[in-house]
């Protein structure tokens, strides 16, 4: 095996590379040619000698806090194949979700995304339960304190008829672990569950008013 041969410098030309340690590589090791003529230098055997004498550029590849990118104000150069595939004006992605796009939520409601600004984000759309946005539709706001019930139980059927307006307590009564499941009771049986429910919670509100007045 050819044992490498290590290259010499001169002590002024080692001084001036450690002077020059912090311009960037290729273009410190160009000068370095072109003032010292060692055209018998590589960029390779360059980048040798400052790691082996630890002379670091400081630079560690990242950009820091206020600093401007190379090529900031710069056109970028035109390429018919890159062009092809950039955005024109007004294109949107594949997938983005337009208005009427539906999706199910973690509830397992049906949302639909509506053309109304979202006060979170500020966005053009938002999602709501297409249940309550539908109804609302026909039948106006829900009043504070009241809410929606599938009818038949099915958490999909987003037909306002499928949907009664109740109060939260009545809801609560139906969602009672010792309760009869709704949801899952026979179609015949619901109209009646649902009645008892209401009863169950209006009595609770007489009693509760009876304590109240004595």
């Amino acid at each position: 095996m050819t044992k490498r041969t290590s290259i010499p410098y001169s002590d002024a030309e080692l001084a001036w590379i450690e002077k020059h340690k912090t311009l960037v590589r290729r273009e410190a090791h160009k000068k370095f040619v072109k003032k010292f003529g060692r055209t018998d230098v590589s960029l390779k055997n360059y980048n040798a000698l400052c790691k082996r004498k630890g002379w670091m550029t400081g630079r560690t590849g990242q950009f820091i806090k206020g600093q401007e990118s190379h090529n900031k104000g710069k056109k970028m150069p035109y390429n018919p194949n890159s062009a092809r595939h950039q955005f024109k004006k007004g294109n949107k992605p594949h997938n983005t979700k337009h208005a009427g796009h539906e999706r199910i939520s973690v509830d397992g409601y049906i949302e639909v995304s509506i053309n109304e600004t979202n006060p979170h984000t500020g966005f053009e759309r938002r999602y709501v339960l297409k249940h309550r946005h539908l109804w609302e539709k026909q039948n106006g706001p829900i009043p504070e304190g009241m809410c929606l019930k599938s009818l038949d139980g099915n958490k999909l059927n987003t037909d306002p008829s499928n949907w009664e307006l109740i109060d939260r307590g009545t809801l609560a009564v139906l969602n009672q672990r010792n309760a009869h499941n709704y949801n899952d009771a026979p179609a015949e049986v619901k109209p009646a569950l649902l009645t008892l429910a209401k009863l169950k919670h209006r009595a609770s509100q007489i009693e509760k008013d009876n304590k109240t007045d004595e």
